[in-house]
């Protein structure tokens, strides 16, 4: 291979800015703002693809096998390709991603943690991106700047953070980070992560892009080598050709039905095959945007023609060239093997519909009326709600646009409410200007800003009561129990963008597109034709509005002000270390029954606002779990007063007495979001130890980087020997060690004893972990 390392260098020094990626859309020269910022961010912070394509040489050869996307890139930024030690599933993996991007909600306690941390800068190129705290509740113009004073206090904080320690920030109004990323920041071969589970959409264009807590964002910022366990591989060989009514959201809706929200657990999907070919390069993301609901560490494509489309026409053609001449480390080697395979014939898939309160429960179109019927699922779709991190590309929209005029040619709008809320400001902008966003308006559609909006819950929904039955359709990406609305009566199912449009205008939930007809308010019955529309605007993208603040070269004057009497930001406290003793008597604060996500853990909706506030938002804690006691939810047992309470005021009230306590969980605990607030709200509150049948992989990871001790029995069935007034302790915490398990004596209140074996999958440096009180502990311990 041949490498033109000056042309090397010179990207990977513009791509490194963490900068100005709106500059990619105007000129493929910087500009001077830019250019200050190469100083800081030189390409060997960015291990950039000569230094991946030596790492893959040399694990090659150390495996003598044929290697997988995933491997090569993965491996690609091992820290110590010669030593480290690989065995999929097994062992732990140190790593150096080349950037970071955190959303606003999650953004508050990284950088509230890289406060703590003591350090100056940022060791690699990092982004801020203001798209949660946005309520959708009047339109995008008005809803925008409502959250701009409502939100006054966080968005300043953020930026002056983000000027202070060299990161880049886009302002409320950019849009949804993962769009955002998409645009501007990823590119084939890159490993990046991102505090949002949904980070994975960057696989799209041939990255490895994975959802952590806040906690594991400040590694990396702090340039310490960043850990994985070796993912396992799952292949999705696709064959034939997208065609119709089947869009990209149906592969992973097929996909969700066969692996279930935990199939993907502790594995990389990566598809491959002859029919990736017929997919686009934001249909591509659309797919492994939504790995996140099988529990997948994350997905990727290979490197094809769509992505060197894309990745043209959002201003990158320097990349393409460059990926280029490096293709063969950007598409799996011949003969590689995966730990798994699923078969997928496009041309044979079908429409999918997945729900409701769960998004592997997996229906094609045509028989979900009449499921729905059987089920005593409302039929009536109440709201139709596209767009989103998920469906929010040009090409989704131009799709739900084609079936949106057809119906207007024939009089006739929407007879569900209809919602689109635009994944950016580029994306705002062009529609606006090539007329979708009007034909969407005219149909019945309200535009709601480029922001998350309805997906997690920031939604101001008022045509429904609260408890009130009722049906939407989405073309989101999760539909757990009232995380759209706060109503846990409402019948969230996901779908596509087209579907959705086709079901809003029909208004039921029985209406098959393919084969049944619409009736125009002439009497008139008509079929819809199946959608169509441009992959990507036939003229250049329009940026819209600059929205994004490049950190100053000089940052010494900043200043970062946290109100002391702020109820929204909060400085933090170290938590406290181990005391060197086995954790004795400790309570159990509830015995969880059933899904446990992190929306049942710490809820998002109107609690986002105190993402920055750990006391505060602790007032959240698994206020949404269903207690197996009583099958209520927020109401436990305080096993001192014999009183019953909140589930955030009965471990206030252990705190305060001295008295430590534990959660007991059942399958897939924490899965969903990325948010660490999840773990950080029961370290807070007193939590010790969470003892599980089996964690979502982000959260277990978060659980250990704040001091906490995640768990699981060693026999799932012992979940059952563990009543709510039981008094357990943990021992054999002395001689803790990887691959050790603990022993838990579980003391009835009849004064029986029993003991039970519970398994973990702490390796050395997370025991240090727990021993410091918290990753961030042991950090400053080394400093």
């Amino acid at each position: 291979m041949c490498l033109d390392v000056a042309r090397l260098n010179r990207y990977f020094a513009e791509l490194a800015l963490g900068t100005g990626a709106k500059r990619f859309h105007v000129s493929a020269v910087f500009s001077a703002k830019a250019k200050v910022a190469m100083s800081r961010f030189e390409p060997g912070s960015s291990i950039g693809y000569e230094k991946m394509h030596e790492n893959i040489n040399v694990v090659r050869r150390r495996l003598s096998r044929p290697l997988t996307l995933s491997e090569k890139i993965v491996y690609g930024h091992l820290d110590d390709p010669v030593g480290q030690e690989i065995d999929r599933g097994r062992t732990y993996l140190r790593l150096h991603p080349d950037r970071v991007a955190m959303q606003d909600a999650t953004a508050q306690m990284a950088m509230l943690q890289f406060i703590s941390s003591g350090l100056p800068k940022v060791a690699v190129p990092s982004t801020i991106h203001c798209d949660h705290l946005i309520e959708a509740q009047m339109g995008g113009t008005q809803d925008l700047q409502r959250a701009k004073e409502l939100n006054e206090e966080v968005y300043n904080f953020l930026a002056t953070a983000a000027a202070k320690y060299g990161v880049g920030f886009w302002k409320p109004g950019s849009g949804i980070i993962h769009q955002i990323i998409l645009e501007n920041y990823a590119y084939p071969g890159v490993m990046l992560i991102g505090t949002d589970s949904h980070t994975p959409n960057g696989g799209g264009l041939g990255s490895i892009c994975i959802g952590v807590g806040g906690a594991d964002a400040v590694d990396v910022m702090a340039g310490i080598p960043w850990e994985l366990k070796c993912p396992k591989v799952i292949g999705v060989r696709l064959t034939g050709t997208l065609a119709g009514w089947t869009s990209p959201k149906d592969v992973i809706l097929k996909v969700a039905g066969i692996l279930t929200v935990k199939g993907g657990t502790g594995a990389i999907v990566e598809y491959h095959g002859p029919g990736v070919d017929s997919i686009s390069c934001t249909g591509m993301a659309t797919i492994c945007n939504m790995g996140a609901e099988i529990g997948a560490t994350t997905s990727v494509f290979p490197y094809n023609h769509r992505m060197k489309t894309y990745l043209e026409k959002t201003g990158r053609g320097e990349i393409v060239s460059v990926a280029d001449e490096f293709k063969e480390d950007l598409v799996p080697d011949e003969g590689c093997e995966y730990d798994q395979v699923i078969e997928i014939n496009l041309s044979e898939l079908k429409p999918h519909i997945n729900g409701p309160f769960t998004p592997d429960l997996a229906h094609p179109v045509s028989e979900i009326g009449a499921i729905a019927k059987k089920s005593g699922w409302p039929l009536e779709v109440k709201v139709g709600l596209i767009g989103s991190c998920t469906n929010s590309s040009y090409e989704d929209m131009g799709r739900a646009a084609s079936l949106a005029k057809q119906a207007l040619d024939k009089g006739m709008k929407c007879k569900a409410q209809f919602t689109v809320t635009p994944g950016s400001e580029q994306i705002r902008a062009t529609i606006e200007r090539d007329g979708y966003a009007k034909i969407l308006s005219d149909v019945g559609g309200v535009v709601l800003a480029n922001a998350c909006g309805p997906c997690i819950g920031q939604w101001d929904r008022r045509d429904v009561k609260k408890g009130e039955k009722n049906t939407i359709v989405t073309s989101f990406n999760r539909n757990f129990t009232a995380r759209n609305d706060a109503n846990p009566a409402t019948h969230a199912f996901v779908t596509s963008p087209e579907i959705v449009t086709a079901l809003a205008l029909a208004g039921t939930l029985s209406f098959n597109p393919e084969t049944d007809y619409l009736t125009a308010p002439s009497g008139e019955k008509f079929k819809l034709q199946p959608p169509s529309a441009d992959e990507l605007p036939s003229r250049d993208f329009d940026p819209g509005q600059d929205t994004y603040q490049h950190p100053p070269a000089e940052s010494g004057s900043v200043k970062v002000d946290v109100n002391p009497s702020s109820n929204r930001l909060e400085l933090l406290a170290p938590f406290d270390k181990w005391n060197g003793k086995d954790l004795e008597n400790m309570r159990v604060l509830i015995k969880v029954k059933g899904k446990c996500t992190t929306d049942h853990i710490s809820a998002a909706g109107p609690w986002l606002k105190f993402r920055g506030h750990l006391d505060n938002i602790s007032n959240n804690l698994l206020i949404g779990a269903v207690n197996i006691e009583n099958d209520a939810v927020n109401k436990v047992k305080n096993q001192l007063t014999g009183e019953y309470g909140g589930v955030p005021d009965v471990a206030r009230f252990y705190k305060a007495n001295g008295v430590n306590w534990v959660v007991v969980g059942d399958e897939n605990y924490g899965e969903g979001s990325s948010r660490e607030h999840a773990a950080l709200e029961p370290r807070h509150l007193g939590g010790r130890a969470i003892i599980v049948k089996n964690f979502a992989r982000i959260h277990e990871t978060n659980l250990k980087k704040q001091g906490l001790l995640p768990l699981t029995f060693a026999d799932p069935s012992d979940y059952d020997k563990i009543r709510p007034d039981d008094k357990i302790s943990i021992i054999g915490l002395k001689s803790f060690a990887p691959g050790k398990p603990l022993t838990a004596v579980i003391k009835h209140c009849d004064g029986s004893e029993e003991s039970i074996s519970l398994n973990h999958t702490f390796n050395e440096t997370q025991i240090e972990w727990f021993k410091a009180g918290s990753a961030l502990n042991r950090m400053k311990e080394l400093q």
